[in-house]
């Protein structure tokens, strides 16, 4: 199974209004320029405004009621955004992510620690090299790795190895997007060179995954004191710390 970016690919137009309703509450002065991007065709422009986020994000700190896709691209793309990366279709591998694993037995059937990781390699040993089955599962293993280490990092750092077993997850990842980018290059060109900037950029793809997890996932994410907490939050000047410690 391949991971390959597949947000664009599932908006509807209906979706995208939907968001421009969410923006008109959210800022009424943003409404009409928000509706002329839609009818102009302006997709991105749209999806990368401030207001956008600002009405992903909802009012008090309670995601707006949009489809899945536009609650994870939307946060994703601005926090790449705002560490200096652009590629739109890098964004929606990451989002994608989020969409592909969550509702899958990958949530609940992992293992953490080395002992994960070293399934994961067992599993691309065990298949010939440079063949394109080891390239598909090289992408789906480093997909699910930088999935593990962005939303669920408390997960991952737990035990004896701490937040060391965060870049451990991150480093594989990188390794197997950059194994699977170079074997399915022939067979798949166009998701084989998302691996390739997924694999260099593994740890800020990490980063904005962690970023936008922290208005979903967890316990108490959707507590008033949580909402609360995160919309302060947002008051704060953006740091972007360069640590993987989750």
């Amino acid at each position: 199974m391949m991971i390959s970016p597949m947000i664009h690919k599932m908006l509807r137009r209906e979706d995208l209004r939907c968001l421009v309703t969410e923006i008109a509450s959210t800022d009424p002065a943003e409404a009409y320029p928000a509706a002329k991007a839609l009818e102009s065709g302006m997709v991105h422009t749209l999806l990368d405004s401030p207001i956008a986020l600002e009405a992903v994000r909802g009012r008090g700190g309670a995601p707006a009621p949009l489809p899945l896709a536009l609650l994870w691209y939307v946060p994703i793309r601005a926090a790449l955004c705002a560490r200096g990366e652009r590629d739109i279709d890098l964004a929606d591998y990451t989002a994608s992510l989020a969409l592909v694993f969550l509702p899958s037995r990958a949530n609940r059937q992992v293992a953490h620690g080395e002992n994960t990781i070293a399934a994961w390699k067992r599993s691309l040993d065990a298949l010939p090299a440079d063949s394109v089955a080891r390239g598909e599962r090289a992408g789906y293993c480093g997909s699910l790795a930088l999935w593990w280490a962005g939303l669920f990092p408390q997960w991952v750092a737990r035990g004896a190895h701490g937040p060391g077993m965060i870049a451990a997850y991150v480093d594989f990842a990188a390794g197997a997007l950059a194994v699977a980018a170079r074997t399915l290059q022939r067979t798949a060109p166009n998701t084989a060179g998302v691996y390739a900037a997924a694999a260099g950029r593994a740890a800020l793809l990490r980063e904005a995954l962690d970023e936008a997890g922290r208005d979903y996932l967890g316990r108490d994410a959707h507590t008033a004191t949580a909402r609360l907490e995160r919309y302060l939050a947002r008051l704060k000047p953006a740091t972007h710390p360069n640590d993987l410690s989750g």
